[in-house]
């Protein structure tokens, strides 16, 4: 049984007495417990005290964990940390707690980056990762990452195409794959931004993915 999403009306956001930021979502009459990142619950709590009650329903993506003792909705800001959460619960050792705690570290785009480059240090801000359990989750994720990368049949760009190098690029792209850009929209991005001379010149990861992102977003 799975629990794609649900459409409601916020009554509440509030920490419970375990200090989890739980979402109390009505849904047909019926009062749903969703447990949401801090982060998340704030921008719920600011969006609850402008909404008008007349404001059509908000759209939650879930995940729902299953146990012998109960059932326990997790809610998320969009479909892409839903996607990643269950990602991140599927490498050995990492539960949903030390999930939540992670995505609520580090924003999407940064936790699929720190992923993809190895990046142990910026993984181990979230309490509870140490250097053993944030090496883990990089070589478990990242070798899922490159599969996912496979499976789009995307191929590198050629050389004269873009000034990234090839293992560069690769994680440029697997990074804009785990947010749910299509191999062509990346293409694309790269191609556009590499147009970018003072960009040419700099071969830093973290630039060029702001740049994809903001050339996909339009902003």
């Amino acid at each position: 049984m799975t629990i794609g999403y649900l459409k409601g009306k916020i009554i509440s956001v509030a920490q419970n007495f375990s200090n989890r930021f739980i979402l109390l979502l009505e849904v047909n009459d019926i009062g749903h417990e969703i447990q949401v990142t801090p982060r998340f619950a704030q921008d719920l709590q600011a969006k609850q005290e402008w909404l008008p009650d007349d404001e059509p329903p908000i759209t939650i993506p879930t995940h729902l964990q299953i146990q012998e003792d109960r059932h326990t909705l997790f809610g998320f800001a969009s479909v892409t940390e839903r996607d990643l959460f269950r990602q991140l619960i599927s490498v050995s050792g990492i539960g949903t707690q030390l999930a939540i705690a992670l995505l609520d570290t580090l924003t999407v785009p940064d936790l699929v980056l720190a992923v993809v480059s190895s990046n142990t240090a910026a993984l181990s801000k979230t309490p509870g990762v140490g250097k053993k359990t944030a090496e883990r989750i990089a070589l478990e994720l990242k070798g899922k990452l490159s599969q996912w990368q496979n499976s789009s049949e995307m191929e590198l760009l050629p050389d004269e195409a873009t000034s990234l190098n090839a293992e560069t690029q690769e994680e440029l792209e697997m990074t804009l794959l785990a947010l749910s850009y299509t191999p062509t929209e990346i293409q694309q991005a790269i191609a556009a931004i590499n147009q970018d001379s003072e960009l040419q010149e700099n071969p830093n990861l973290e630039e060029w993915l702001r740049k994809s992102i903001t050339w996909l977003t339009g902003d």
